[in-house]
Formats: C-alpha cells, sequence, structure tokens
C-alpha cells in the first residue's frame, strides 16, 4: 500500500480530493434533523421546500467549511512543528498555544462574556503562551529545537494545571460547555470563510516553501551548506504554526490529534517531499474533521458529541493501521 501511493502522488492527491469532496457532501446532506439526503436536494433543485434551503445554507455548509478549514490549518500547523522540531511526532499543541487559548477562554466563560468574547480571549491567550515559550526558550546561542520542545511541554503543564483547577472551581452550570470547547466545538464559529480562506492561503505558501522544509528536515548543518539560511526559516515555521493553531483553537476550540496523526500518515504514505506532504495534509486533516464532526452530530441524535474525541477515534485505528503496514519485513 505504502510504495503505491508513494510511486502516484498524482492518484493519491486526486483521491483524497474525491474523498474531501465526498466527505463535504455527505456532510451537508445527512443531519440529525430535517429531511433525509434525497428529499433535502429534491427541495432545494425544486424550490418547493424553502426550509431545506435555511438548512443547508443557513446551518449545514458554515459548520462544514469551518470544520474541513479548521482540520486543513491544525494538519498543516503539525507539517510546521514536525520539521520546525524535526519530530515526527510532533504536535501543534506542544508549544502551550492550546493550553494558553484554554485558559484564557475558559477564564472569559466564567465571566460570563459571549461567544466574540471568549474568542478574542481564547487569541489572546494564544498568542501569550506563544511569547512566553519564545521568552523561556532563549539561551546562549539563541533557541534551539529541544529547548523550544521541553519549554513547550512545561508551559503546557503549567496551562493545563491552571484548566483543571478553573474546572473544578467554576460554574458546574458552565461546565459543559467548558468542556466541549476544550474537546472542540464547531457550534462556535460565527463565520466559515475565515478559517477556510486561511487554509486556502497557507497551503499554496506551503507548497512553495517545499524545498527549504525538505532540506531543513534534514538537520540544521545540511541546511546551511545547501545555503538554507536556518535561523529565519525557522523563526517563519514558529510563527506560522502558532498563528494557525491560534486561529483554530479561537474559533473552534482545542480539537486534538488532527495535526498529530495527519502529517505522520501523508508521510508514512507519500514520502518526505513536502510539495505532496503539504497539500495532502490540508485535504486529509479538512476529511478528517468533516468526518468525525458528522459523527458527532448524528450518532446519538439529538445529543452531539466532543468533535476531538471522534478525531481520535477515527484517527488511532487509521495511524495504527498505516504504522503496521509500513514496517519493514523481517
Amino acid at each position: 500500500m505504502v510504495p503505491f501511493l508513494a510511486r502516484r502522488p498524482a492518484f493519491t492527491l486526486t483521491a483524497l480530493a474525491l474523498l474531501a469532496l465526498l466527505a463535504l457532501a455527505a456532510a451537508i446532506s445527512i443531519g440529525s434533523a430535517g429531511p433525509g439526503p434525497v428529499a433535502l436536494w429534491r427541495g432545494i433543485a425544486t424550490g418547493s421546500d424553502p426550509l431545506a434551503r435555511a438548512l443547508v445554507l443557513e446551518l449545514r455548509l458554515p459548520r462544514v467549511l469551518t470544520g474541513f478549514g479548521a482540520g486543513a490549518l491544525l494538519a498543516l500547523a503539525g507539517v510546521c512543528m514536525q520539521v520546525l522540531l524535526r519530530n515526527p511526532l510532533a504536535d501543534p499543541y506542544v508549544l502551550g498555544v492550546s493550553g494558553g487559548a484554554a485558559v484564557a477562554a475558559l477564564a472569559s466563560m466564567i465571566l460570563g462574556l459571549g461567544a466574540f468574547g471568549v474568542q478574542l480571549a481564547a487569541f489572546g491567550g494564544a498568542l501569550g503562551a506563544t511569547l512566553i515559550v519564545f521568552a523561556l526558550a532563549q539561551g546562549p546561542g539563541g533557541w534551539t529545537p529541544t529547548r523550544l520542545l521541553l519549554t513547550g511541554v512545561v508551559v503546557a503543564a503549567g496551562t493545563g494545571a491552571l484548566v483543571s483547577l478553573m474546572l473544578a472551581a467554576g460554574d458546574p452550570t458552565l461546565l459543559r460547555g467548558m468542556v466541549y470547547w476544550l474537546m472542540g466545538d464547531l457550534s462556535w464559529a460565527s463565520s466559515p470563510y475565515g478559517l477556510l480562506g486561511l487554509a486556502a492561503l497557507a497551503t499554496p505558501l506551503g507548497i512553495l516553501a517545499a524545498r527549504p522544509l525538505n532540506v531543513l528536515a534534514r538537520g540544521d548543518m545540511q541546511a546551511q551548506l545547501l545555503g538554507v539560511a536556518v535561523a529565519p526559516l525557522r523563526g517563519a515555521l514558529f510563527v506560522a504554526a502558532s498563528l494557525l493553531t491560534a486561529a483554530t483553537v479561537t474559533t473552534v476550540g482545542a480539537i486534538g490529534f488532527v495535526g498529530l496523526v495527519t502529517p505522520h500518515l501523508v508521510r508514512l504514505a507519500l514520502g518526505a517531499d513536502h510539495r505532496r506532504v503539504v497539500p495532502a495534509a490540508a485535504l486529509a486533516g479538512g476529511t478528517l474533521v468533516v468526518v468525525a464532526d458528522l459523527v458527532a452530530r448524528t450518532v446519538v441524535a439529538p445529543h452531539q458529541l466532543p468533535v476531538g474525541a471522534l478525531t481520535a477515534l477515527i484517527g488511532v485505528p487509521l495511524f495504527l493501521m498505516l504504522m503496521r503496514r509500513a514496517q519493514p519485513a523481517t
């Protein structure tokens, strides 16, 4: 399976694009309420059911596009982090971005702020945590991937402790909303086009930067020998990963696992060339979140499950299966 995909990147990218379209169509057509898919599209096509049109355009389509944009951005942030830290299991949240956003968001919920206030606080908390990590990671000769990773882990642990204290001491009536935000909730999104537009901008930029990313992934020494400006590139990756993660967490909460598993799966399937990894990761990440949200909305309807839990349940077996197939025969 893996050699076949690696030898045919055009086929794989086309298949991922078709799979993404199929997932988007299914998520728009299926829901926990309203007519079935056939009746829904018949009512829209004939104009006989204005409720079906409103259901698609005002409710499902914005949510689906938000989910796809969020998944694509988390996957792209994961690509940046794994190159920056030269660790295939690095995660966009490893630098404490989600932890800072969570602390600020939960604090704003406790204070009774509305959705816009929560999002604004989350964005400020995410950027604040990023600046703290960057400042603490500075040392003799600047910062290194190892120092940055360790600092991020420590800051993430500290924010995690604060989140636990806030959940324990907060108003019990707000607890459900807090937990859903922490595990990802697409209903927080106010506009789908921000994340989708950012993903549409970040993906081609990542493809254009594929060559220096390929070189940097092999080590700083080799990158310098090949003429890559290592320090500016690492700084750009740090800023890009932080901003992409902050924008996503601010809009939909902390949807875990996507930024970890998607880039790693893509590299196992397609190799390490970022001309393939970047677009494939964006497509796969967006599709994963869309499918997870569809399941979250429908499997126990009318109740809704946390999207982040579903992304893990879907991604873990896929990851383990591909890892097993990628192991060399002994």
